[in-house]
């Protein structure tokens, strides 16, 4: 893919993966990059242009989206990970509010922009949609519920030329993972292997040493073929 004319929003880029994400698009020459953050964002490139943007908020996103304008890629990397026990009904539902709805919120705002363009939607999400770390049992629910949401888009969406991946990553050395006792890709690796997926075009993007061995076998693997039997039906006579 030729990012030279394209224009990319990220959220969560003040740091960590989302940081590493605006340069690795710089890197790879897009025209323009917005930067969404909660708080004020300043960035020596020209290209980059700060946006406020908390996905938790309906006013944000929208003035965001109206700001914006035409979009050929949004990466949605805003996200929430804290500790708990599932004990608490409200740490659930902080961790939902952020990382499932704030997503599904962001790309509603942006959607006529990305279908105009036939753009591509990026969700950040992690290896525990997958399987559950018990550690962040909230998180993981949020992150299993986001990655239904992008299979369901993918195949929503397919007919209009939009393109819908999930970055399945491991832990990276971030604020968010850093007291976690494992070992930690760099912010740095992931954002190359997104842009990488996305040139590729893979569906699910496995970016880190961990993840990695996991893509062949994903690509054929039973939950795999099930989606795609499941995407299928939306071409079904409908049963009256």
């Amino acid at each position: 893919m030729s990012y030279a004319d394209k224009t990319v929003l990220i959220t969560g880029a003040n740091r960590g993966i989302g940081q590493a994400l605006v340069t690795e698009a710089l890197r790879r020459g897009a025209e323009r990059v917005y930067a969404g953050t909660r708080q004020p964002l300043r960035h020596p490139d020209r290209r980059v242009t700060p946006l406020i943007i908390d996905v938790t908020d309906p006013e944000q996103v929208r003035a965001a989206a109206e700001a914006v304008g035409p979009l050929d890629i949004l990466v949605n990397n805003a996200g929430l990970a804290l500790g708990d026990d599932l004990g608490d009904p409200a740490a659930l539902e902080r961790h939902l509010a952020v990382n499932l709805f704030g997503t599904h919120r962001m790309i509603q705002a942006f959607l006529p922009s990305l279908t105009a363009s036939r753009g591509s939607i990026v969700n950040v999400l992690s290896a525990a949609s997958l399987a559950a770390v018990p550690v962040l049992p909230s998180y993981s629910v949020s992150k299993a519920a986001a990655f239904s949401l992008t299979q369901s888009l993918r195949a929503l969406l397919a007919g209009q030329g939009v393109s819908v991946h999930a970055v399945l990553a491991g832990p990276v050395d971030t604020d968010m993972s850093r007291d976690l006792p494992v070992p930690k890709a760099a912010p740095g690796t992931v954002a190359r292997a997104v842009f990488d997926g996305m040139d590729n075009g893979e569906e699910e993007i496995f970016p880190d040493p961990m993840t990695e061995p996991m893509a062949a076998g994903w690509r054929v693997g039973a939950v795999k073929e099930l989606e795609r039997a499941n995407a299928a039906l939306l071409a079904a006579p409908t049963l009256t």
